[in-house]
C-alpha cells in the first residue's frame, strides 16, 4: 500500500469513528484552491473540519506536528470558503486526526 492509500484509509477510519461517534459526515477530500479539507462533519449545531494524518510511527514526529501554521492558515481559508458557499449561521471547529499504524485515533481541537 503506497502512502496515498494509506492517507485515505487512515481517512476512512476517522469517518467511521466519527460516526460512531454520531457525526454526520457531509464532505470527504473537499478542495479548494487554498487547500484540501479531508472531512467536513455535523454533529448537533457545530460544524467540523478535520485534517487527517497517518504516520506509521512517531520516528520523526507524530502527524500532529505535521499540521504547521501555514497548513493551519491554508485550511482556515479554505473553511471561509466553505462558509460563504453553505451560509452557515452555526458554530465550526478546526480538528486534527491523528492516525497510527495500529488504527489508534487521536482527536484534538487546532
Amino acid at each position: 500500500m503506497n502512502t496515498s492509500d494509506k492517507g485515505r484509509s487512515a481517512e476512512n477510519l476517522v469517518a467511521e469513528y466519527l460516526i460512531e461517534s454520531g457525526y454526520q459526515i457531509l464532505k470527504q477530500n473537499w478542495r479548494t484552491k487554498a487547500c484540501e479539507i479531508d472531512i467536513i462533519a455535523k454533529k448537533k449545531k457545530s460544524i467540523y473540519f478535520v485534517e487527517v494524518k497517518y504516520r506509521k510511527n512517531s520516528i520523526g514526529g507524530g502527524g500532529l506536528e505535521a499540521i504547521t501554521p501555514a497548513k493551519l492558515k491554508q485550511m482556515q481559508r479554505s473553511v471561509e470558503i466553505w462558509l460563504s458557499v453553505n451560509k452557515w449561521p452555526g458554530k465550526i471547529e478546526l480538528l486534527a486526526a491523528e492516525v497510527n499504524s495500529s488504527g489508534y485515533i487521536n482527536l484534538v481541537e487546532c
